[in-house]
């Protein structure tokens, strides 16, 4: 059974969920840059830009709130500048939600470039070399000057796979960073999320869950998930940790995004995500369509002139073939990234649209079962690659 937060001052942050199917929840979350429906689906900006749209891209696809990272405006431009541009929302021209992540996944992901200190974390830039120190303290300051609505606590997310034993002690560690976080947190105008870790373990999700809610917090991240384990595993620690949180607060599924772990995610009772698997898609030629995930650039697409998916509403599909975007991506014309990305945000934006008017019509597990009945995932084995490949970046990034 799910906890209630204990009373707590939110600020001008409010939370609703105004209907229920299953442990699917349709709700809103009331900010100071506007209100969220959730479920709600959070384009990635990492660096105060979508790559390779504008905010008015962003607008007419009707993005709610989107997420910026914190560890990559540190180092580049520096919060100083961004802070003198009067916030992020005034940075990069966006005047709707902004979340910001605290940069403990990028950091933690550094490997041979970082040390893990009581107080915090030692590392080397990925960008220059130069070295820098995070503390609970220095996120908490470097988050309040960025100006973004959501704040997210420092955290460890622990790889997979990793012993049971050092996953509890990196959760342990975020529970500790987590009560530095709350101390050194002074905005009243920002929400401070918790995030709970605890690998694939549910014992340890729910344990993280449950001690991260006596703390009060406005929201919960869920981190460490969708890092390489399977799918079975991702969703027993999702259910762990969500039968565990508040039911009157939000809950964000960090980092996921495939289609069918969003809509598996909302029937956990999932309010929020974030991934860049669209605009990184979209940048290598594959666009999301309601059967599956579609490579354009195969010589198929090269003389067919119809939209990318036929009924589909996106500003890309009312005016544009498959064979120009296989035409643009072909000769490398970077409008085909922009088609692409904005094809695909809007086709995840959709999709959560429609399971939160699923769930308020009371028929989410109608929509779900007839999206996937028809939606092909990436087979096993492509993963396995992906997840290879993906490895082997990270290694000689690390050197």
């Amino acid at each position: 059974m799910s906890a209630r937060a204990p009373a707590a001052d939110d600020g001008p942050f409010r939370f609703e969920v105004r209907a229920v199917d299953g442990a699917a929840r349709s709700g809103v979350f009331a900010t100071p840059h506007g209100d969220v429906p959730t479920p709600v689906f959070m384009p990635v900006g990492t660096q105060a830009t979508v790559k390779s749209v504008q905010s008015r891209d962003l607008l007419e696809l009707d993005v709610r709130i989107v997420l910026a990272n914190t560890y990559h405006l540190y180092l580049r431009p520096g919060v100083e500048i961004v802070e003198a541009a009067g916030g992020l929302h005034e940075f990069m021209n966006w005047r709707r939600p902004i979340l910001t992540d605290s940069g403990g996944f990028q950091v933690f992901s550094l490997a041979a470039r970082r040390k893990i200190e009581p107080g915090g974390v030692r590392f080397q830039s990925h960008i220059d070399g130069s070295e820098h120190y995070f503390t609970p303290e220095s996120v908490m300051e470097a988050q309040e000057r960025l100006g973004a609505d959501v704040i997210m606590a420092f955290d460890e997310c622990a790889p997979y796979p990793a012993e049971k034993s050092y996953v509890r002690e990196a959760m342990e560690r975020t529970h500790l960073w987590a009560e530095r976080c709350r101390r050194a947190h002074t905005r009243r105008d920002q929400a401070l999320f918790g995030i709970v870790q605890g690998g694939v373990w549910p014992d340890l999700r729910e344990e993280s869950a449950r001690r991260l809610t006596e703390l009060g917090f406005p929201g919960y991240g869920i981190g460490g998930l969708s890092v390489g384990e399977d799918k079975d595993e991702m969703l027993s620690a999702l259910r762990a940790a969500t039968s565990a949180l508040p039911t009157d607060k939000p809950r964000y599924l960090m980092g996921v995004g495939a289609p069918e772990d969003l809509l598996n995610a909302i029937a956990e009772g999932v309010d929020m995500f974030d991934c860049v698997l669209p605009t990184r898609n979209a940048r290598n030629g594959t666009l999301l369509t309601a059967a599956g995930r579609l490579n354009i650039r195969n010589a198929e697409h090269r003389a067919d002139l119809r939209p990318v998916e036929p009924g589909c509403g996106c500003p890309v599909c009312a005016v544009y073939s498959k064979a120009y975007l296989h035409h643009l991506f072909r000769a490398d014309e970077l409008l085909g990234y922009t088609l692409a990305t904005i094809h695909n945000i809007w086709f995840l934006v959709q999709l959560v649209v429609g399971a939160r008017t699923a769930v308020e019509e009371g028929r989410f597990e109608r929509y779900r079962a007839d999206f996937l009945a028809g939606y092909a995932p990436p087979n096993a084995e492509a993963r396995r690659r992906n997840r290879e490949r993906r490895d082997r970046r990270v290694a000689a990034r690390n050197g």
